[in-house]
């Protein structure tokens, strides 16, 4: 100990907290993963996946709500999608300054009631439908004049959604060129209508949806790069006492960032700008797109925090990103891009064991259990289960869902044709005496902006 110069010591241990207080803290390291989805307002918002019991409307339902943080007043689009990402129904929102809107999708799909109503002031020029703060603007939207305040959605309309967001046949949508029905859903077999939801700040109130051009191009040309939208999703199932939120995802637009204005780059809505497929992928929407890897921690009946807290376990929700802007398709057949697969998933417990479940790289992806968890755009997936095993009773999963869709348009005209964006949200659920239910995020391991294309292997 005494050749040690411990005022040498002293003096460098100060010179080195004087250099951190000049950084301002930064000696610490910094994010190497920039362009992260982050809680900000956002040009578009994101629902990644709802449910509603059509039978019976106190069972599971999707509660949301959308908020304009600004004084300005704006028109924001919504579009429901199937949980194959088919377009079933589409609606404007009128917001005046820091207005909310909400609605109960089960008041929405089983009663057709499509929310709050709401008008600009052209269509309300007493100010009751869409009354107007002290600090609010409210102005006139003249495209919106046979548009808003909204009708209940029309029966045969509100039959066709029913029908396509539960797999069934949509009477709506007509018939294929052999003359059989067309569906827009996964065929679970159930009442459930499931899929999820995106909106979009408007300059004009239409019936155009992401990816129609008629008459203007939706990107550019009706949606708007306004960040200004936040919003939030509370999951209610009033028959088992049980409830969770989440906040949606938010995704801001910036027409100045190179990679979100760059065409070949990976967007948001990337699949729906362009013409497939001879030129898709132009980046015109400059959305923030999603990540491609997630870590997502799980818990399972069997051990002592799930046997005391969460005896139902885990579920996972994830919402992906198929890379086609699909129509409707034939009943009885699914689009030639499902199911989707992953490049990889490393399950570890909390000893840090590790294993490697059956994986599928390339579609047409084979049917091998638990090597496809993940097949539809969105879903809600039980770990433990054929569809996602797992032989760890706690743990966390690493999820590179990075996938190649092997339909030759899909891809055309982007960088790296093997990106894939999704959203991962992780449910634990408690059904004793006293039930609850708790979600949470998946951390984001990269963005979709640099998919990282990696996973540990054993």
């Amino acid at each position: 100990m005494s050749g040690i110069d411990w005022w040498n010591v002293r003096r460098m241990a100060a010179m080195l907290l004087l250099c951190m207080i000049g950084l301002g803290g930064r000696a610490f390291a910094q994010s190497t993963k920039p362009n992260l989805i982050t809680d900000q307002p956002g040009a578009s918002l994101l629902l990644p996946y709802f449910e509603v019991n059509l039978d019976d409307f106190n069972g599971p339902t999707t509660l949301l709500s959308i908020t304009n943080t600004s004084a300005t007043a704006v028109l924001a689009h919504l579009v429901v999608w199937s949980d194959m990402s088919v377009h079933t129904l589409d609606f404007d929102v009128y917001l005046t300054g820091y207005d909310v809107w909400r609605v109960n999708l089960a008041n929405m799909l089983i009663n057709g009631w499509p929310g709050l109503p709401t008008a600009s002031a052209g269509q309300d020029p007493s100010d009751i439908i869409s009354p107007k703060g002290p600090l609010s603007q409210d102005i006139n939207f003249a495209s919106c004049q046979s548009f808003l305040p909204l009708p209940t959605i029309p029966a045969f309309q509100l039959l066709t959604t029913q029908q396509a967001l539960t797999g069934n046949p949509a009477p709506g949508f007509g018939l294929d060129k052999n003359g059989k029905p067309l569906c827009a859903g996964f065929p679970h077999g159930d009442r459930i209508a499931r899929g999820y939801i995106t909106i979009d700040t408007v300059n004009s109130c239409s019936v155009e949806a992401p990816g129609d051009t008629n008459p203007v191009p939706y990107f550019p040309g009706i949606a708007t790069n306004q960040n200004v939208l936040i919003g939030d999703a509370f999951y209610v199932n009033r028959r088992t006492n049980q409830a969770y939120a989440q906040n949606l995802v938010s995704l801001p637009a910036d027409a100045t960032n190179p990679l979100l204005n760059t065409p070949g780059d990976y967007t948001f809505y990337g699949r729906y700008t362009g013409t497939v497929p001879t030129a898709g992928w132009t980046a015109a929407d400059n959305r923030l797109p999603t990540s491609t890897t997630f870590a997502a921690r799980y818990i399972q009946p069997g051990s002592i925090q799930g046997s005391q807290y969460f005896n139902q376990g885990s579920s996972m929700i994830v919402w992906r990103d198929s890379k086609v802007d699909q129509p409707p398709f034939t009943c009885g057949t699914l689009p030639t891009w499902f199911p989707l697969g992953q490049e990889g998933i490393t399950i570890f417990n909390e000893r840090e064991q590790v294993v490697e479940p059956p994986t599928c790289h390339f579609s047409p992806c084979p049917i091998e259990p638990g090597s496809i968890p993940f097949p539809i755009e969105t879903q809600k997936v039980k770990v433990g289960t054929a569809d996602f095993i797992s032989p760890f009773l706690n743990g966390w999963a690493f999820l590179d869902l990075n996938f190649a869709v092997a339909e030759p348009p899909a891809t055309k005209g982007l960088n790296d044709d093997a990106a894939m964006q999704n959203w991962v949200i992780t449910l634990f659920d408690n059904g004793g005496a006293v039930p609850y239910e708790i979600g949470t995020r998946a951390f984001q391991l990269d963005s979709a902006t640099a998919a990282n294309h990696f996973v540990p292997t054993p």
